[in-house]
């Protein structure tokens, strides 16, 4: 696991933190954890992916808010230093969202970015 010493620390609010063990318990994973990770793709570069895992990777970050733990690979924690996960409800819907300071763009959905 990366040492993070050099790197702004990765944040999760504890409203994200409570969505997380919300969804793992309606799924029957109440152990669960979220991986958040970053992957070519999207209509701007890269795309944030999100899902539920039972344990870490070898190289993995993990930030524990309340119990509730989230999983970020080496790899895209080089795009996701500085970050803050969060959860946003609006009458369109409900989702997690990245406060990402290395974005310098997005998409509209906000599921994808460049950086510099």
């Amino acid at each position: 696991m990366p040492d993070g010493s050099d790197l702004p620390r990765f944040r999760v609010t504890p409203r994200a933190a409570a969505e997380i063990a919300s969804i793992a318990a309606r799924q029957g994973r109440p152990g669960a954890g979220l991986r958040v990770s970053v992957s070519a793709g999207g209509c701007s570069g890269f795309q944030y992916g999100f899902d539920l895992e039972e344990q870490q990777g070898e190289d993995d970050l993990v930030v524990e808010v309340a119990g509730t733990r989230v999983f970020i690979d080496a790899v895209s924690l080089d795009l996701l230093a500085g970050a803050e996960l969060d959860w946003h409800e609006a009458l369109i819907g409900a989702h997690f969202t990245i406060r990402n300071p290395q974005a310098v763009s997005g998409c509209g959905c906000g599921a994808s970015f460049a950086v510099a």
